[in-house]
């Protein structure tokens, strides 16, 4: 079991008001899997995504990623955690407009102290992975919206993360891209990587292997009934 969530409740104040965001969310993952969060507008998966990848911590409950207790960490801890256990994948890239594709790649090993040259290397050899070895040196702005994904893609794996936490990752990309990448994470998925993501479209969903709906904060799995 690489994540484990035992129930997870969140709430945020407003002003006088406390508004219950996640409740009672429970939640495992195993290593290997392809597991696909999805819920509409407004339901909590980005509350859930935020805590997975530790970005957030739960008002109550258990979460334990890769071994570790999250809620007993410091954020120093956290950061070296979500370091080394998780590749985060954006809906809008976020990628240095002034950096290559090479340089965006590598800038998670340089938070990691990793050698200039030992940089270069992996991240050629993480562009390679997603099929842009040809587009090293190009900056985001040479780059199709497709190929910008495959490059954060690249930088989110160029770790050796346990898990690829994705959110929206097709949401502003054209649809023909839209199943490049898609394809590109049934791939990592049979090279042995654990990836989680949240969508709010059923067709892309339908691409992992398991779906967790997420409706006003519950979580239920296909096949449950949500009253």
């Amino acid at each position: 079991m690489i994540l484990n969530l035992k129930n997870i409740y969140k709430d945020y104040q407003q002003e006088k008001l406390v508004v219950p965001v996640l409740k009672d969310v429970s939640l495992t993952v195993d290593e290997g899997e392809y597991v696909a969060i999805m819920g509409p507008s407004g339901s909590g998966k980005t509350t859930l995504m935020n805590i997975i990848g530790c970005l957030d911590k739960p008002t109550s409950g258990e979460y334990e990623l890769a071994g570790e207790n999250v809620k007993r960490m410091k954020d120093r801890e956290l950061s070296d955690l979500r370091l080394r256990t998780i590749g985060f994948v954006f809906q809008s890239f976020h990628l240095m407009p002034r950096q290559s594709a090479a340089e965006n790649v590598a800038l998670p090993l340089s938070y990691a102290g990793v050698r200039k040259k030992e940089r270069k290397r992996r991240a050629v050899q993480a562009l390679e992975r997603v099929g842009l070895g040809d587009r090293v040196g190009f900056k985001p702005t040479q780059l199709s919206g497709g190929q910008k994904q495959r490059v954060a893609i690249a930088r989110a794996m160029v770790n050796d993360p346990k898990i690829l936490l994705a959110d929206e990752p097709t949401g502003a990309l054209d649809s023909k891209s839209g199943e490049q990448i898609m394809e590109l994470f049934s791939r990592l998925n049979k090279e042995g990587v654990t990836i989680v993501m949240i969508t709010h479209d059923p067709k892309i969903a339908a691409n992992a292997k398991r779906i967790v709906h997420i409706i006003d904060g519950e979580i239920f799995e296909d096949g449950e009934a949500a009253d």
